[in-house]
């Protein structure tokens, strides 16, 4: 018999993934906040796109539930597997809402930007809490049901999906989220997962927040002078702090870490090799040039960002271990003004 999976959060990537689980015969449930987003998904299935045809598909056999008929879980079979899609503010109460209806061994599962293993724990334990990090997937939800990707599968160049274990083992249960994953793009399991965690949260801290203050897309802010650099101090700092917490972190997508950390200090040889990798990042892109981090979108849409828990995080724990981040200080500051239309997105909010 097949596992219950519930997608609590069908946003870009939870709808993404879970379109792609049904499309692949899993039974699934998708749970959302947002009315018109079920509405569409019941009239005519999800929508799912990508950069090549057979991306290209509508998923129809899954279940919809809104959020406030979560209840109706209870009327079969309970939940095996629960993926916790949702922003990072959120994810207390929305694992809070699913734990009822969880079977006695089903485990929850992060599938976010930031780290929330440690907030779902809290509800539902450490036991029964997995990370799987998506890394370079890039996806939008343009419309209500409709979510398309924009950057190509991994194959054999890179792995999109590292999926763990709190404690760093491997057991059955990330093997059999492997061999799920795997149906959708490269995979991979990880003894370190707050490695990759940490890795895949300071790549972010570079690119969503800037993006967002500035209104700049992703390319642009590889381009121009000034972001680039400010972005290179986010992600220095972060380094810093993570070293500090005694976190593995893993390759920033070419960017070695510690050479991050030197060019964000003014070291030149390092600052031209990561600058270099940047530039060259964007120019090999040819969708750069439109492609907006998901906070970017968030702001565009009105909706409320995950700042504090990106580089407010970043923020915070280097607190915790005395490292300074004026850097993400800074940005935290001026999304929050952006967001409340205190500032204009602009690249001049980024100087002085």
């Amino acid at each position: 018999m097949k596992k219950k999976i519930a997608i609590v959060g069908t946003g870009a990537l939870g709808g993404y993934i879970g379109g792609n689980l049904a499309h692949n015969g899993e039974d699934v449930t998708l749970i959302d906040m947002w009315p018109e987003n079920i509405e569409a998904i019941r009239a005519r299935g999800i929508e799912l796109d990508g950069v090549t045809g057979p991306e290209k598909f509508t998923a129809t056999t899954a279940r919809t539930l809104h959020f406030h008929e979560m209840q109706k879980l209870g009327d079969g079979k309970p939940v095996d597997i629960a993926f916790i899609a949702v922003k990072s503010y959120d994810t207390e109460r929305v694992t809070q809402a699913i734990k009822p209806y969880l079977a006695p061994d089903a485990y929850a599962v992060s599938l976010q930007n930031c780290i929330n293993e440690e907030t779902i724990a809290s509800v539902v334990g450490a036991n029964n809490t997995l990370g799987i990090i998506a890394s370079i997937i890039s996806v939008e939800l343009y419309e209500a049901g409709r979510i398309r990707r924009t950057a190509a599968k991994g194959g054999d160049k890179h792995t999109v999906f590292r999926i763990g274990e709190m404690n760093g083992s491997v057991t059955e249960r990330v093997k059999e989220l492997v061999a799920m994953f795997s149906l959708i793009d490269s995979t991979k399991s990880t003894t370190n997962l707050f490695g990759e965690r940490w890795s895949k949260l300071i790549q972010n801290s570079m690119r969503n927040a800037v993006s967002a203050s500035t209104g700049l897309t992703s390319g642009d802010c590889d381009r121009l002078d000034v972001p680039r650099r400010f972005a290179i101090k986010l992600g220095g700092e972060g380094v810093r702090v993570a070293q500090a917490l005694g976190i593995n972190l893993v390759k920033l997508g070419e960017l070695a870490p510690e050479r991050l950390a030197l060019a964000s200090e003014g070291h030149a040889d390092a600052l031209k090799e990561v600058e270099d990798i940047m530039i060259s990042r964007t120019a090999s892109n040819p969708r750069a040039g439109i492609q907006r981090p998901s906070m970017a979108q968030d702001m565009r849409k009105g909706r409320r960002t995950e700042i504090e828990f990106m580089n407010g995080y970043i923020v915070k724990k280097g607190k915790d271990v005395g490292i300074a981040t004026p850097a993400n200080e800074k940005i935290v500051d001026i999304v929050l003004r952006v967001a409340s239309g205190k500032l204009k997105p602009s690249p001049d909010n980024l100087n002085g």
